[in-house]
């Protein structure tokens, strides 16, 4: 197939970016034609909470990227619909993730429909974003209708896109490894690459730091004297999406300073893998999700993680498995860390990681979109 991907990529940086890339590599690889239309301005300055949209890091090869789409000027959007339409892909594929986004994807949409011959599908990271905002409803609305069929990377996202659609062909397929971070380096080298102490045990939250993460609620774990006692620290490693000044009182507050190592830039791609090699395990104890790519990277570093019992985090980490699913409760995650490494449960739980991981590969991701295309 001619298949065009609309969203984020080179040279934005994240985990928007790092999916379409990988997904159009995928679909390289089964021997399909693929362009990404991505942005020249992807959000206003004033509404980007970090430092900078854009990467550090070399182009990926061996890709088409063309930048022209601007994400809040209507002349653009339907300008960059009318040379879709003209192309023909067989395929558009938009990866949606805010409603923010849904006027200029839902327009380019209609425009490109209008050939007749382009499918429309829709990869969701989100229907109703974790923050709302007024008009997100309208605004999903928009981008629903025109749009043939979904892809949901949850079970809470299909059933918030049922709220809007009840009949549009939808499927559930869980997202894919992460595995373009490089080889999980030996544990020692990793710690000496990020000047740690190897005689520490260390718990990795990784990301943007933004409130629904639950970042709090990991420090007030942290307090427990338990986790003191059994010599375990916790590194922080994302760029701060906010003000820092709350988490960095907190952390002065519960007198955990030797404990935390602040990594708070944004982590290029070339120096993740460091950060999950040092890692016994990874925490995400968010208060609200849908999914998260920071599971897939644990996934492919064949990590424990432990994950909060929301969003769609609890359908891919099977508790007492590979790691722990907990309540969003300080308490009860303190205790499952405390039990992961004083019953030393690390071992057995990278054995079943490899196995389990096999379930999450980008062939399998591509198939759930040729379902949707079946239907």
């Amino acid at each position: 197939m001619k298949i065009i991907i609309l969203g984020t990529a080179y040279p934005y940086r994240g985990g928007l970016s790092a999916f379409n890339e990988r997904l159009a590599y995928e679909f390289q690889n089964q021997g399909h034609e693929v362009e990404i239309y991505t942005f020249t301005h992807q959000y206003p300055n004033f509404l980007f909470p970090g430092k900078t949209q854009y990467s550090t890091e070399p182009a990926p090869e061996n890709l088409k990227i063309v930048r022209k789409v601007h994400s809040y000027s209507p002349f653009n959007w339907f300008k960059v619909g009318r040379e879709i339409k003209r192309k023909k892909p067989d395929l558009m594929i938009t990866k949606f993730w805010l409603p923010f986004m849904a006027p200029c994807f839902g327009t380019i949409a209609r425009i490109v429909r209008r050939n007749k011959h382009t499918r429309l599908v829709s990869i969701l990271d989100n229907v109703i974003p974790h923050e709302h905002r007024i008009g997100d409803k309208i605004f999903v609305r928009y981008f629903i209708r025109p749009t043939d069929g979904f892809v949901a990377m949850s079970k809470s996202v299909l059933a918030d896109l049922r709220l809007f659609t009840a009949d549009k062909p939808a499927v559930f397929s869980p997202h894919p490894l992460y595995d373009h971070y490089g080889e999980r380096l030996p544990r020692e080298m990793a710690l000496s690459l990020l000047n740690l102490n190897p005689d520490s045990h260390y718990v990795l939250f990784f990301g943007f730091i933004r409130g629904y993460k639950g970042l709090d609620l990991l420090l007030e774990a942290f307090a427990d004297k338990r986790l003191k006692a059994d010599g375990v620290k916790l590194i922080v490693a994302g760029e701060f999406y906010g003000d820092p000044e709350p988490y960095l009182k907190q952390i002065k507050d519960l007198q955990i300073e030797d404990r935390v190592v602040l990594c708070t830039d944004f982590i290029p791609d070339s120096e993740v893998n460091r950060y999950f090699s040092a890692a016994d395990i990874v925490a995400q104890p968010y208060k609200t999700a849908t999914q998260s790519g920071v599971t897939q990277i644990a996934f492919h570093f064949e990590k424990p993680m432990l994950v909060t019992n929301v969003g769609g985090l609890s359908e891919i980490v099977p508790d007492g498995k590979i790691g722990y699913v907990t309540e969003p409760d300080s308490k009860q995650i303190a205790d499952a860390l405390c039990k992961f490494f004083e019953e030393h449960h690390q071992e057995a739980f990278e054995k079943n990681i490899v196995e389990e991981k096999q379930k999450y590969a980008w062939s399998t991701f591509t198939d759930a979109i040729g379902n949707v295309l079946k239907k």
